[in-house]
C-alpha cells in the first residue's frame, strides 16, 4: 500500500491532582478550546473537550503520525501553563500523571458526543471515581485500585 491511512477516534479523560485547585467556571471554556489547539498543533483533529471542575473528557482524531501518550502529555503539560496564567489562584494547579484512553468505534460516536456533551448533568448522579473505574471495566482494563488515586 503506497498510503498510510488513518481515522482513529480516541477519548482521553485526566483528573486534576487531588490538592490542585479546581478548574473555575468561567474559566472551564477558554481551556477547552486552548487544549483543542494543543490537540491541533499535535496533527490531531480535536472533535469535543468538554468536563467539570476537577477532570476533562477529550474526543478527537489521533494523527497517524502521533504517539497518543505524546499528543496527551502535550495537552497536559501545555494546558497547565496555560491555566497559571488566568490568576493567582491557580498557581498550584496540576493534572494528575496518568490519564485513560479508549478508541471510539465510529457506531458510538454520536452516544460518546452526548456523553461528553453532557458532564455536568451525568456527575450530579455519578461521581468521577464511580464513572472512572465504569470505563476501565467496560474496555476490560486491568488495573490496581491502590494505584489509580494517587497523584
Amino acid at each position: 500500500m503506497a498510503q498510510s491511512l488513518t481515522k482513529l477516534y480516541v477519548h482521553v479523560i485526566y483528573h486534576i491532582k487531588y490538592n490542585s485547585p479546581k478548574i473555575q467556571e468561567q474559566d472551564e471554556k477558554e481551556l477547552y478550546a486552548y487544549t483543542g489547539s494543543i490537540i491541533k498543533d499535535n496533527d490531531s483533529i480535536p472533535i469535543l473537550i468538554n468536563g467539570t471542575d476537577d477532570h476533562i473528557h477529550a474526543l478527537f482524531i489521533l494523527s497517524k503520525n502521533m504517539a497518543l501518550a505524546k499528543v496527551v502529555e502535550e495537552m497536559k503539560r501545555h494546558s497547565s501553563r496555560w491555566i497559571k496564567t488566568k490568576g493567582i489562584n491557580y498557581s498550584n494547579f496540576h493534572w494528575q500523571r496518568g490519564y485513560a484512553g479508549f478508541s471510539v468505534s465510529p457506531s458510538v460516536l454520536d452516544k460518546t458526543l452526548k456523553y461528553i456533551e453532557n458532564q455536568k448533568e451525568h456527575h450530579k448522579k455519578m461521581s468521577f471515581k464511580e464513572e472512572y473505574l465504569l470505563f476501565l471495566k467496560e474496555y476490560g482494563i486491568d488495573y490496581d485500585e491502590k494505584y489509580l488515586w494517587t497523584e
